[in-house]
């Protein structure tokens, strides 16, 4: 499975960690919301634009917005 996903502004905790909300879709259009608590580079590479990416931030969807900003699993 593929998914491309875009960060947006939306933090939440989860069991008391942030996760940054990511939106995105799979290869067929299926909507997705994913819980991103942490992502890296490889320590050996170059990681300036992908930090300076990193930073860009999209408005959540309507449904994101919603969600609360303390979630328990």
């Amino acid at each position: 499975m593929k998914v491309s996903l875009e960060s947006t502004t939306k933090v939440v905790h989860l069991n008391g960690v942030p996760a940054r909300i990511w939106e995105g879709k799979t290869v067929t259009g299926i909507e997705v919301h994913a819980f991103i608590t942490r992502i890296a580079v490889d320590k050996d590479a170059d990681s300036s634009q992908f930090e300076a990416e990193l930073k860009e931030c999209s408005p959540p969807s309507a449904p994101v917005a919603m969600y609360p900003a303390r979630l328990v699993l």
